[in-house]
């Protein structure tokens, strides 16, 4: 089955909104009351090496990338497949972009030394892939739906599931972070990360689209999440290069 036979569901066409990236400084997210600068920042200027690569070839047909299968087992908890494209603000493809994801497994702690949660670890998820988009933008992986976790920013604070993407464009300099979440999360609300985009219409586009189309029978459920770089219904992202 192709996963990118059905159409878009989402119009690629919006009014830029202000609001779209979250501000350095935003007191509900604890911890970027003390990271965040006080001063303007100064841009600097940039080596060639920095602003011409590394490039990748795109591949013909895309290549789903597996993160459920691991050196002894399949990794526990709800499969789902993610596809989507990296889009440019016209809704042209963007091709042989190279992609990273990572995320907590389905208990909610990811496989880091830093990860203290009272949670258990899965010996057959690592939680982490990297593809490089085809010649279309597509991208598809599978994987397990992530847990939420505690984090400790307020009381009873926890994150709602998602799954953090990187996308480095043309070059390492325009590398560019963000987090996709899920539909109907009731966390979402609660959450300071989520809700430091201000605009209601941009955090819309950090939550995937449940795909029928790509949902295979008595398996798994599909999700379809576009990333738009930059302009016109860019999706909101974590840092600005």
């Amino acid at each position: 089955m192709n996963v990118f036979d059905s159409p878009p569901t989402r119009p690629l066409y919006r009014n830029f909104q202000d609001g779209v990236l979250p501000p350095n400084f935003c007191p509900s997210y604890v911890s970027s009351v003390k990271r965040s600068p006080r001063q303007p920042l100064v841009p600097l200027p940039q080596t060639v090496s920095e602003l011409t690569g590394p490039t990748f070839a795109p591949p013909e047909n895309i290549q789903p990338v597996d993160l459920t299968k691991g050196p002894h087992g399949q990794a526990l908890g709800e499969r789902i497949l993610v596809s989507g494209r990296v889009l440019d603000e016209d809704g042209r493809a963007v091709a042989g972009t190279f992609v990273e994801i990572w995320q907590a497994n389905a208990a909610g702690r990811y496989l880091h030394a830093r990860d203290q949660h009272d949670a258990p670890l899965d010996p057959n998820f690592i939680g982490c892939a990297s593809l490089v988009t085809d010649t279309k933008g597509r991208f598809a992986f599978e994987t397990i739906r992530p847990g939420e976790y505690p984090w400790r920013n307020h009381y009873n604070a926890w994150r709602p599931a998602h799954i953090h993407f990187s996308v480095f464009g043309p070059a390492f300099a325009t590398r560019l972070i963000t987090q996709m979440y899920f539909p109907g999360d009731p966390l979402l609300p609660f959450d300071p990360i989520f809700n430091s985009v201000r605009s209601q219409t941009a955090r819309e586009r950090l939550i995937a689209l449940f795909d029928w189309e790509t949902t295979v029978p008595e398996y798994a459920l599909g999700y379809r999440f576009e990333i738009v770089l930059r302009g016109r219904q860019e999706t909101p992202m974590e840092n600005k290069p």
